[in-house]
């Protein structure tokens, strides 16, 4: 396995293989992986010959910096996952790399990126398409493959792919989760015993939604209704938002005619935990 730290070494490594005729996957992450990271990996295997994965704790895309600085970074346990799971090549950039002194041009995001998550986070989905477009300019894949657990994210980025003529190939992978149905996130380490309990309010909560769509209804008030009810419920909770909307605009909906997604946004002391759910009708 390659570990590598430049974004010139990054693009060699990538053009060699694409001369080969061989192609080129990425998994882009911030780090402190996990077993969503991997299946993340296993599906980026089924899509190309060789696996690029990045870690780079990206800080544009951060609103707080006590949240920057308390990210976890386990590099070498990472490195080591990545080197047992078959990874081809690791991507640690450092963030002088990323943004050199001088540094000053952006990708700004259309309107995707001013609702949900980013009314909460401004500047956060400029953070992230200035690091994507960055990461796969120096890694140069055919393919990405993303979480769907960051819904808006993956959205955005399949937005700029198109809009940008990146040519690109963008593929979305479920939300794994744990046992009791906890979305897995490198933030939920920073759970207590007592917040991690707790945490599956959510899961909960979203469930509720689709088990009350299921059985007929569709006023989305009376489904955020019955899902704002598990987390109030739970007191180490603070709930932030919670919308259902069209996956492709993500614009809010008042009743459910075809396709739906509930996104939420739920807060445990200082871990803000995000998850999604998408429903059938």
């Amino acid at each position: 396995m390659y570990v590598i730290t430049t974004p010139v070494a990054m693009s060699a490594w990538s053009d060699a293989h694409r001369v080969a005729g061989r192609r080129v996957v990425l998994v882009p992450t911030m780090g402190a992986l996990h077993e969503g990271h991997l299946a993340l990996v296993d599906e980026a295997r089924r899509h190309a010959d060789v696996v690029a994965l990045s870690i780079f704790v990206n800080p544009l895309q951060f609103n707080r910096p006590d949240d920057f600085t308390a990210y976890p970074r386990p590099i070498d346990d990472d490195l080591s996952v990545c080197r047992s799971h078959g990874v081809d090549a690791v991507y640690v950039p450092t963030a002088a790399d990323m943004y050199p002194a001088g540094f000053e041009t952006h990708v700004e995001p259309g309107a995707l990126a001013n609702i949900l998550e980013g009314a909460q986070r401004p500047g956060h989905f400029r953070g992230v398409t200035t690091v994507v477009a960055k990461l796969f300019g120096a890694a140069r894949p055919h393919v990405a493959v993303f979480g769907q657990k960051d819904f808006q994210q993956l959205a955005i980025i399949q937005r700029m792919t198109i809009d940008l003529d990146m040519g690109i190939e963008i593929i979305g992978m479920p939300t794994v989760r744990e046992a009791d149905g906890l979305a897995l996130s490198s933030r939920n380490r920073r759970l207590t015993s007592a917040q991690r309990t707790a945490a599956t309010c959510v899961p909960r909560a979203l469930d509720r939604i689709a088990e009350a769509c299921s059985a007929g209804e569709r006023d989305t008030d009376r489904l955020i209704e019955l899902a704002r009810s598990v987390v109030d419920a739970e007191p180490l909770a603070r709930f932030e938002h919670l919308e259902i909307v069209h996956p492709d605009t993500l614009q809010s909906l008042d009743t459910i005619t075809d396709r739906a997604v509930a996104v939420t946004a739920v807060w445990f002391d200082e871990v803000r935990l995000i998850d999604n759910q998408v429903l059938s009708v």
